[in-house]
């Protein structure tokens, strides 16, 4: 399954994935699923937010233990952020039945749809959808770089737009979620220890930093008479790092637009993107308004307009704590630790009981081809996927 993967969506100059949502690399990632689920006699699924399910058991009965993750990415990504964690829970699958286990609560795998909002600017969309976490009217306002709507996107993809919602009876067949994900970080890196389970994660929000100035030429404007939204978000920039160091928090300015975009030309608008996490709220707030003061008071000394807009947040997520401990229990009371990265499983959390298997990274690095985990460890993550889903739904 690795292998079959492993080219789609791939940049042979980057060697990083660039799998976006609604377009032919995730189409080719779709029909993969979907070849998976009817190779094994599953009963395959999209929902109406263009989630994809396989089924073993009946969809309907209720009690529901899911696992799966996604198959999107950001830009330039690594292999294993999200696809390990889909082929594991096949391969999770595989090894239940070869040992003949009999489910006795019917077993899906979901591949949810946007989870790192690459192309449209908000993570997590399928689930989000899928929980009323994102409204309707919320979702078609969503476009890409091109202008492209969510709905124009989804439609041009073979689904129906018009669909897409909150999906309340879908959710209340699920008894637990489970998804495996590799670790986004080292707290298993320097132990013994291959799989851990997640506690929390931290909360993590998107915030638009638009710095308005003034167009002019580059040759013949005096330095005083620039109004250079250049400088104000370079300092917001130098800003965020302190605030967040500071703070013990995390803040990164990892994406940005420029108007007009010329060497020789001083920008008039200058629009960067701020990620933001803490271990709670009042951490993050503080952090972002630290950093907003400072855009604010740099703008004012360069004669820049500063507007700040909230994006997307999500609050912190504490999986279900009997459902966290059963896990570790099971295999064996492997670490338990927290993340800053967001999933889907900390969206659905509101939602339904949720937990999280971590599987070692050696280096750490992660939304980036230099992505890795050892083929051990991948494997002792399915093992231990399996060992879940065995005790979960087989007893």
């Amino acid at each position: 399954m690795w292998r079959d993967l492993a080219p789609v969506g791939r940049n042979t100059t980057t060697n990083g994935y660039r799998r976006y949502a609604w377009t032919d690399a995730d189409a080719d990632c779709r029909t993969w699923f979907k070849e998976q689920a009817q190779n094994r006699g599953l009963t395959y699924e999209v929902d109406r937010n263009g989630n994809q399910w396989a089924w073993l058991g009946d969809p309907t009965a209720g009690d529901a233990v899911v696992t799966g993750s996604h198959l999107d990415s950001v830009p330039d990504g690594g292999a294993f952020d999200g696809p390990l964690g889909v082929v594991s829970s096949f391969a999770a699958l595989d090894g239940l039945r070869a040992r003949g286990a009999r489910p006795t609560r019917p077993l899906a795998i979901v591949n949810f749809g946007d989870e790192e909002g690459a192309r449209f600017g908000l993570a997590c969309v399928g689930s989000r959808l899928t929980s009323g976490q994102l409204s309707v009217a919320q979702a078609h306002e969503l476009r890409d770089a091109d202008g492209v709507s969510l709905p124009r996107a989804m439609e041009r993809a073979g689904y129906d737009p018009d669909a897409i919602g909150p999906d309340p009876e879908r959710l209340a067949r699920i008894g637990a979620f489970v998804e495996l994900h590799i670790e986004q970080g080292r707290a298993l890196a320097d132990t013994d220890d291959p799989v851990g389970v997640a506690s929390a994660i931290w909360p993590h929000g998107r915030w638009r930093f638009d710095f308005h100035g003034e167009a002019n030429h580059a040759g013949t404007t005096r330095i005083e008479d620039r109004r250079d939204p250049m400088l104000t978000y370079a300092n917001t920039v130098l800003a965020a790092r302190k605030k967040a160091k500071l703070a013990g928090a995390l803040a990164t300015f990892g994406k940005v637009s420029v108007e007009p975009n010329g060497v020789n030309a001083i920008a008039s608008l200058v629009r960067g993107w701020l990620d933001s996490r803490a271990a709670d709220e009042e951490t993050l707030a503080a952090v972002v308004g630290e950093i907003e003061r400072a855009a604010v008071e740099r703008g004012q000394r360069d004669g820049v307009d500063v507007r700040v807009t909230r994006e997307s947040f999500t609050p912190v997520v504490e999986f279900a704590h009997d459902l966290r401990d059963q896990l570790s229990g099971l295999l064996g009371g492997v670490p338990i630790l927290p993340t800053g990265a967001g999933h889907d499983a900390g969206i659905l959390s509101a939602s339904v009981p949720t937990a999280m298997l971590f599987v070692r990274n050696p280096t750490g690095v992660s939304h980036s081809p230099a992505e890795t985990a050892g083929e051990d460890d991948c494997l002792a993550g399915v093992a231990a996927l399996a060992e879940v889903l065995e005790g979960l739904a087989c007893h």
